[in-house]
């Protein structure tokens, strides 16, 4: 059937996602979902809102929870743009502000999907590499282009940019849209979203499958000047003007209401993580710094992929890129303590034999 395919399916080289196998006793440590469950009162918010009300549509502008959002991010709800996903949204800017006559720029070590979107909407694009201990300078952005776009932390390398470090960039680059993907800051990063205010070309992008334990719900938001956010609005409104529903919505508030439980687990993640590193770097790992709910990390005598393949035989997932610069590396999601002290007894068994 490909012969009916358009010529921009046809040069597509699409995102894949991290594996989700179908296992039982898994220990699944390769997509960075959060190893607590929702709030208790994102539950009971959904429960709350399975009735009769899901024959209508739910609110195209998700008024309450952009509400919700501004209210946390003290800033206007007119600032605020709310998708199926951080994944969408990203999608949507690409579209809306990063198609330009000049090249965006992004490292070259960075969201997998970055290419994906500029292959899908033909947005050109240049990669900037990271330094040699894998973080972001951002001198090496001040230069002419369409749009500048990267994780901070970043992915899959865990490194994070300072806040002072952005604003630097932002007062050297003003004629162009920065866009700060923020879908680990609240594992030991500081939002972006108060420069919002000062820089009217700064976007902040956010997403609740990580910090907020909703991965499942497909919640994420933008924060950003109105006209940003109008521009996303009006492609949004193109595609789908429906794209949160119902129980999306209702969940997506009680969890920015429950700021108590937030904080809990990505305290529990963030202790977690910083035992993990310890453990590891005490028997020969080399482990990046990290700000995320994930630690990247590579063994000097040992091959990543063996390791990967040899961790998978025991029933434990972490996951392997065959990428340049990061082919030795491994990806490993922050779990709970027993699911990493798991993992670290199989590592070394592993490196002992």
């Amino acid at each position: 059937m490909s012969r009916f395919w358009s010529d921009v399916v046809k040069g597509l080289k699409p995102y894949v996602p991290g594996e989700q196998p179908k296992l039982a006793n898994l220990v699944k440590l390769n997509t960075n979902e959060n190893p607590y469950g929702p709030s208790p009162r994102v539950l009971e918010a959904i429960r709350a809102a399975t009735g009769e009300s899901l024959k209508l549509y739910p609110d195209p502008n998700a008024e309450q929870l952009k509400l919700a959002i501004a209210k946390y991010h003290a800033v206007d709800s007119s600032n605020v743009f709310v998708g199926n996903g951080s994944d969408e949204v990203l999608a949507h800017v690409f579209l809306a502000l990063l198609k330009q006559a000049q090249p965006i720029l992004f490292p070259d070590i960075s969201y997998s999907f970055y290419p994906v979107y500029c292959g899908l909407y033909q947005v050109a694009y240049e990669t900037i590499p990271l330094a040699s201990d894998f973080s972001i300078q951002v001198g090496a952005y001040t230069r002419p282009n369409g749009g500048i776009i990267f994780p901070n932390p970043n992915a899959p390398t865990g490194c994070l940019v300072p806040l002072a470090e952005i604003e630097r960039l932002l007062q050297s680059n003003r004629d162009s849209v920065v866009v700060i993907d923020e879908a680990y800051v609240d594992f030991g990063g500081e939002s972006a979203i108060p420069l919002t205010v000062s820089y009217p070309n700064l976007l902040v992008v956010q997403t609740l499958s990580k910090s907020r334990s909703l991965a499942g719900l497909r919640v994420g938001f933008a924060v950003g000047h109105v006209d940003l956010i109008e521009a996303l609005e009006r492609v949004k409104n193109s595609f789908n003007s429906y794209p949160l529903d119902r129980l999306a919505i209702a969940g997506a508030v009680a969890a920015f209401e429950d700021r108590a439980y937030f904080e809990q687990t990505c305290q529990a993640v963030v202790a977690t993580r910083e035992k993990l590193s310890g453990e590891l770097q005490a028997f020969g790992f080399e482990v990046l710094p990290s700000q995320a709910n994930f630690i990247f990390v590579h063994h000097p005598q040992r091959d990543a992929q063996e390791l990967a393949l040899a961790l998978r035989q025991r029933s434990i997932i972490v996951r392997h890129f065959k990428l340049p610069r990061i082919e030795q590396f491994l990806r490993i999601t922050v779990g709970t303590d027993e699911q990493c002290a798991a993992l670290v007894a199989a590592l070394k068994e592993i490196i002992s034999a």
